[in-house]
């Protein structure tokens, strides 16, 4: 029997590990057939819907919150042996920097502490882009060699969250891996996601620069199957993994991708139109951002719009040589299934 630890759900990515756990995926082998023994539990705030799960009597659920260490204790008990996957994080606060650190640093240092204490035998744990900020060229990739350098308060909550990651492998007790995931789609995506959408059929997208800067992106499922690929290959306890499909796109590519898709598969209309902005717009709006976290205030917009125009790329070569990650879905399919299940609940009509 296999023991999973899930938190980060109801989010996006922890719904779908979950689901892929009990019910499997069908574009990697990793996925396509999951044991009928698998076991999952899941670490859940308070009074958040769950039903996104579907039912099943190998799922359990444990409320609470990464900021109580003895709730986060009761989530780990008795979890000896067991996978740890840690997808829970902030990446938008509500306001206030501070959050950042309460959840993505503190939170993953008191998750580590309780599955150490536990037995549970490895931690994966997701990370972002961000801990490596902008590529200095649009021919650049980052790659697992790529030194720290974090991109704002976001950034710098993840870099830190990763020491903590480092710390606990060091102490022996509990075998470790880190995920860096990018700009991440596909179906169940939350408001956020869907708001891209609405902005590119509306016409009302912004296109810093020429809109050739290049971005990874990562289909949802196949940052599972890289999960899982993870989670028993020897060679990647303690390593870190960058993970995307398997080349970046252009912004024009991204937007004209799924403005084609709207209008010619599933019928929707679309403006055809850009909003144009010159390249300084995003060192403006990096600077805003710049001085209002350093009050310690968050504004997504600003943050959003100072990214629009750079390049964010990574290299996948160590994840595929190490783990046989094998990215079957890239943008045009993987932004179809997008709009299909955006089409299932009745979004975008």
């Amino acid at each position: 029997m296999s023991a999973y630890l899930i938190t980060g759900a109801p989010g996006w990515l922890g719904t779908r590990l979950v689901r892929t756990l009990l019910h499997g995926t069908a574009d990697a082998l990793s996925t396509q057939e999951p044991s009928s023994k698998n076991r999952v539990r899941c670490f859940v705030l308070p009074n958040l819907d769950t039903s996104g799960f579907g039912p099943s009597d190998r799922l359990e659920i444990v409320r609470g919150d990464l900021g109580n260490l003895e709730a986060v204790r009761v989530f780990c008990r008795g979890a000896a042996g067991a996978t740890l996957v840690h997808c829970a994080g902030i990446i938008h606060p509500a306001r206030f920097i501070r959050e950042l650190f309460d959840v993505n640093v503190r939170g993953t240092q008191h998750l580590l502490r309780a599955a150490e204490e536990a037995g549970v035998r490895r931690a994966i744990v997701l990370s972002s882009n961000s801990v490596a900020g902008m590529n200095p060229r649009r021919d650049h990739r980052f790659d697992e060699t790529s030194p720290y350098d974090p991109d704002m308060g976001y950034g710098h909550s993840k870099m830190l969250m990763e020491r903590a990651v480092h710390e606990a492998q060091s102490r022996g007790r509990l075998e470790t891996v880190i995920i860096r995931a990018t700009w991440f789609y596909g179906p169940g995506q939350p408001e956020r996601q869907t708001s891209f959408f609405r902005m590119i059929k509306k016409g009302i997208v912004p296109i810093v620069g020429d809109g050739e800067n290049l971005r990874s992106l990562t289909y949802v499922d196949s940052l599972c199957q890289a999960v899982l690929l993870s989670e028993h290959k020897s060679v990647a306890n303690g390593q870190t993994y960058w993970i995307a499909d398997s080349r970046p796109y252009s912004m024009n590519e991204i937007v004209d991708t799924v403005e084609r898709l709207m209008e010619m598969e599933f019928g929707l209309t679309v403006a055809h139109r850009r909003v144009r902005l010159p390249a300084p717009a995003g060192d403006v709006a990096h600077l805003g951002d710049q001085m209002l976290q350093m009050l310690g205030l968050y504004n997504p917009k600003i943050h959003v719009l100072s990214q629009m125009g750079k390049t964010i790329a990574c290299s996948v070569e160590k994840a595929q040589r190490e783990l046989g990650y094998a990215p079957s879905v890239e943008l045009e399919e993987g932004m179809r299934r997008s709009l299909a299940w955006l089409a299932t609940q009745r979004i975008l009509v």
